[in-house]
């Protein structure tokens, strides 16, 4: 298995520091063999352990045991924890795009970014609402197609709709986006996570799913005719249900990704249960791709602080849905 690459994200965020960190804990961990891709010097800036500067990303194995892999793309400039600049979101551009290529054209296994500041990266020609979407056009994927998945130990969750007021969602939220959301997500269960029999759970949209229109009756006239098509076409799924009764732990048993109506329906329960070990996924690529679910954090960077947790996971499962991946390739079936 080739190893995964890792964007560096804002150099001026935490990726640089959870990047290294994840490194040092590689053994304990089990992670797979990696490589930060843009300035070496990010690294060095907010950590003192060996960073080695390669110019294939075939190299990375034989430095690996040693010292942290480092393919420079770009130059960051002077870099200060903390406080982000133009400079600092060309890397991260630079570092997005390349290792998106190398993903894509199998010199590297998977893809992992790091985060980045999207108000940054607007300032220096980033026209995309975030990165997920830039790797998808890169892949040829139209971003329609694409899905966000949140996943830690105990818990999946997708968000049908995503990035928009609250105010927006009952108009955006279709049965057609629903089915499409749901049939992707079973499409990647199976494909990036070995499930052969995917179980979801729809989450209601208003207060007790409902209440059976009394307190609103978007999931009588969008929810329910989408989840009975969906039954129709062999998937496993229930709902709708009301929101504040899924995340128990004994609820949690009875499916493998929760389909949520809105951003915050999703993120909540993910975050405060797996905060430290959180993963967005996007699935419908041709290539793997996580991220870890947690942002730049400035006001951390630099202070040492910072908990590499996330970056861990996300590390973790980019090789192991690699491997489900290609086992899904040679057979048409889960590993």
């Amino acid at each position: 298995m080739r190893p995964v690459a890792i964007s560096l994200g804002d150099p001026a965020g935490i990726g640089p520091e959870v990047i290294a960190k994840s490194w040092e804990a590689r053994e304990a961990e089990d992670l797979p063999c990696f490589f930060v891709v843009g300035d070496a010097a990010a690294v060095r800036a907010v950590w003192d352990g060996p960073v080695q500067q390669i110019h294939d990303p075939a190299d990375a194995e034989k430095v690996f045991s040693e010292a942290l892999p480092c393919l420079q793309v770009a130059d960051a400039g002077e870099i200060v924890p903390g406080s982000p600049t133009l400079d600092g979101a060309r890397c991260a551009f630079q570092s997005l795009e390349a290792a998106t290529g190398l993903a894509r054209s199998e010199s590297a296994s998977a893809l992992v970014t790091a985060p980045v500041s999207k108000a940054q990266l607007a300032q220096v020609g980033f026209t995309h609402p975030g990165q997920t979407e830039f790797v998808a056009e890169r892949c040829g994927v139209g971003r329609e197609n694409i899905v966000m998945m949140l996943a830690g130990p105990t818990l999946r969750v997708v968000p049908i709709t995503i990035h928009m007021p609250y105010a927006a969602v009952p108009q955006a939220l279709t049965s057609s986006l629903i089915r499409s959301r749901a049939l992707a997500t079973v499409r990647g269960l199976r494909r990036l996570f070995g499930i052969e029999k995917p179980r979801l759970a729809m989450a209601g949209l208003n207060p007790h799913a409902g209440e059976g229109g009394l307190l609103g009756d978007e999931e009588r006239t969008i929810i329910e005719p989408a989840l009975a098509q969906l039954r129709s076409e062999g998937v496993d799924i229930t709902g709708p249900h009301a929101a504040d009764a899924m995340f128990s732990a004994r609820a949690r048993r009875e499916y493998d990704a929760a389909l949520c109506c809105y951003h915050d329906q999703a993120l909540i329960p993910i975050k405060a249960l797996h905060f430290d070990d959180g993963v967005n996924m996007t699935l419908g690529l041709p290539i793997v791709r996580t991220s870890p679910d947690h942002g730049t954090a400035f006001a951390l960077a630099g202070s040492g602080q910072a908990h590499p947790g996330a970056m861990i996971a996300a590390i973790r499962m980019a090789r192991d849905a690699e491997l489900f991946r290609r086992a899904w390739n040679e057979t048409g079936q889960p590993a």
